[in-house]
């Protein structure tokens, strides 16, 4: 019997990923059955187990995923000189999110916001799912502290500004420009970047 190439089996996993988060960001976690998943990826049960399961593995392997993702652009935009401010650096996460992960539901509407959603309210009553998400937050924390290190680096911030302080605000940033986005439609990424230089420059007209 012929071995299955590794590159095979990577594209059998990103073909049930990617079913999965078109089944949770349509119908949501609970109301999503392993047979939706089947049918969504038109694969047989031993297939998709072979690889994931259940649900639960496959909605933290998605979550970890996207927060992989996050952390690596961030880390990468702390490596250029000068640092992308955050007007830039905003848009530039979710536009990084939206060309790796295209997926639209049939309404054309971008998956992602809404699988971010169902995944944050799952975490409340799931602990291995709250695990996952806390390691990956803490990541993408110290990836967005090491951008803001960057800015005083580069003297675009004071040297006692706190850099903890800092990343938590831009994740809250990007996750309410997110969410927003789930709720209430598409946002153009000129609005992301005009509203958070506008934010950039409170104070400065006085």
């Amino acid at each position: 019997m012929a071995r299955v190439s590794q590159e095979h089996l990577d594209a059998r996993r990103r073909q049930i990923l990617d079913g999965a988060a078109v089944c949770f960001a349509r119908n949501g976690f609970h109301a999503t059955s392993m047979q939706d998943v089947l049918k969504e990826v038109d694969l047989s049960a031993g297939a998709v187990y072979r690889y994931f399961s259940g649900k639960e593995e496959l909605i933290a392997a998605i979550a970890s995923e996207v927060l992989e993702t996050v952390r690596a652009t961030l880390e990468q935009a702390a490596q250029e000189s000068p640092p992308p401010t955050p007007d830039v650096l905003v848009p530039r996460a979710l536009a990084t999110m939206r060309e790796l992960r295209p997926a639209t539901l049939e309404t054309g509407e971008w998956l992602f916001p809404r699988l971010m959603i169902q995944v944050w309210t799952e975490s409340t009553r799931n602990p291995a799912l709250t695990a996952v998400l806390a390691d990956g937050y803490a990541k993408i924390r110290q990836a967005w502290g090491g951008m803001a290190q960057s800015y005083k680096d580069a003297g675009l911030l004071p040297e006692d500004a706190d850099v903890d302080a800092m990343a938590r605000a831009m994740i809250a940033l990007v996750q309410g420009f997110a969410a927003q986005m789930a709720l209430f439609g598409d946002i153009p990424p000129q609005v992301l970047a005009h509203g958070t230089r506008a934010l950039m420059t409170v104070g400065r007209g006085r």
